[in-house]
């Protein structure tokens, strides 16, 4: 095991190195926040599949490839289906507003009335990503070094809180690269094809297993419709996802870099679910699913290997809990206190010096968030019923404010907030009488948003005119921001 623990060393020194050096870039706000929207399409796509290949895709999707077969890809394949409708659709607009957070978006679609209440339940989701990705670090340093939990959840969160607080989105930009590659090698490229060979190849395995493992839709209708209404219409509002929209140095890096990290995750989540299957077919009585990416890579990979397929789960979960840690530090600062304090600090026309002021502002937000996420992650214990109430809350509330801003002009601010306190609320009720892992409470919950949103809306005056005009300016990429200061960094290629 040395020579795992070296890579797997290496790899987190390697992480602080980048966070270290990425803090050299971050001189302004738009550094710190989005990487000045400066990346060209190579960086781009592998940040954004860094990002939505969490601990949850790979651990988790290897464990409901043990569970169900093949057709355990349906969650992580939703997400893919997710990005690509984003990248497709909504990422050309989303680029050229030139904002920060999607409670911005809705202030300027809605006139400034819609985005306190939405700042709230998007901070509430992406606090809960956060926690639930760094909780998984419990499971990988317990692998790695048979580590006490508390400690493994320290050590990789503070890891995380460090390289994202010194370099904002460029240090979490770096790491994301390194990442996905790391992703990329141990888990497609020798992790899948060393546990087909071990499990006999898929004659073997389908000689060994039922044959609803081979079926693509053997886990069933109702749960694959759940996942396109949580994960797919997730994908499209998240904070964490969006900020890394902003990113894009042009609308046609978001669309055809957005495209590429989407049909990456295709091919993830389909890696994934034969990894499970064949470590079923190996290990037919393990006692938990989700303890079989552990097993197959501890009993079945060669020395060195086994340390760089852990490394690719510890990329996994790192890449999800800094992306959700830098959005949820975004909106604690611009959406909540900015706006309790009574005005947002203007950045624009007051020199680089007011921008470095921004800079630790927002550093500082993600020191204590990291710290209570850490906090947070320590005495929570259910990660999938923190997950299923971070989304539930997230598509319920937000999904049709958001959606309709984008799609229907005559949506309004009275509609957005009705749609997000009928919605929000509903969700909350529902999982109280039916269950947090019911699939009740997000089918009514975003039922009653939409009801809603359109009564309200038509109920109420039209939008102004005026906000409507400047809305249309902001959607072609006009009235946004201006040239970042002179002296940041040239452009990233990608």
């Amino acid at each position: 095991m040395a020579v795992d623990y070296t890579v797997i060393v290496i790899y987190l020194a390697g992480m602080l190195a980048m966070g270290w050096w990425g803090m050299r870039r971050a001189g302004t706000k738009a550094e710190f926040l989005v990487a000045g929207r400066r990346l060209g399409p190579g960086m781009y796509s592998g940040t954004m599949a860094a990002i939505v290949l969490g601990g949850a895709s790979t651990i988790g999707g290897v464990g409901l490839g043990y569970q169900y077969g093949l057709s355990g890809a349906w969650m992580v394949f939703t997400i893919g289906l997710g990005l690509l409708a984003l990248s497709v659709f909504f990422s050309a607009r989303i680029s050229r507003l030139k904002v920060y957070t999607v409670s911005e978006m809705l202030d300027l679609r809605y006139g400034g009335r819609a985005g306190v209440i939405s700042g709230v339940v998007m901070w509430a989701y992406t606090l809960m990503l956060a926690v639930t990705s760094t909780i998984a670090y419990a499971t990988i340093f317990d692998v790695i070094f048979d580590m006490n939990r508390t400690l493994a959840i320290v050590l990789g969160g503070s890891i995380v809180v460090a390289y994202s607080t010194l370099g904002g989105m460029w240090s979490i930009t770096l790491t994301d690269m390194v990442q996905f590659v790391v992703k990329t090698i141990g888990v497609l490229l020798l992790l899948l094809p060393i546990a087909v060979v071990k499990a006999g190849g898929f004659s073997e395995m389908k000689a060994k297993l039922p044959t609803s493992y081979f079926d693509p839709l053997g886990i069933g209708g109702e749960t694959i419709f759940t996942y396109v209404l949580i994960y797919t219409f997730g994908m499209l509002i998240g904070q964490d996802i969006w900020q890394r929209v902003f990113t894009a140095r042009n609308d046609k890096v978001a669309r055809f870099g957005g495209t590429a990290a989407g049909t990456y995750c295709l091919v993830y989540a389909i890696a994934g679910a034969v990894i499970g299957t064949a470590a079923k077919a190996m290990y037919p009585k393990l006692p938990s699913a989700d303890s079989a990416f552990a097993t197959i890579v501890k009993d079945e990979l060669p020395v060195g290997v086994r340390g760089l397929v852990l490394a690719a789960a510890l990329a996994a979960v790192m890449s999800t809990s800094s992306g959700a840690l830098i959005a949820c530090a975004t909106v604690a600062n611009n959406d909540i206190w900015a706006r309790l304090r009574g005005a947002v600090r203007g950045t624009r026309g007051e020199g680089v010096g007011a921008e470095r002021d921004e800079v630790a502002d927002n550093r500082a937000f993600i020191l204590v968030m990291g710290l209570a996420v850490i906090g947070i992650a320590i005495v929570l214990n259910d990660v999938v019923e923190a997950l299923t109430v971070a989304y539930n809350l997230l598509v319920g509330g937000l999904l049709v404010p958001i959606l309709g801003g984008l799609l229907w002009k005559r949506g309004t601010a009275p509609g957005a907030l009705a749609a997000v306190a009928v919605g929000g609320t509903a969700v909350i009720g529902l999982m109280a009488g039916y269950g947090i892992l019911a699939n009740e409470p997000v089918y009514y919950g975003l039922s009653a948003s939409l009801v809603a949103y359109v009564v309200v809306s038509l109920a109420t005056r039209p939008t102004d005119p005026a906000v409507l005009a400047h809305w249309r300016e902001r959607v072609a990429g006009r009235g946004g921001e201006t040239a970042d200061p002179v002296g940041t960094p040239a452009a990233a290629q990608g």
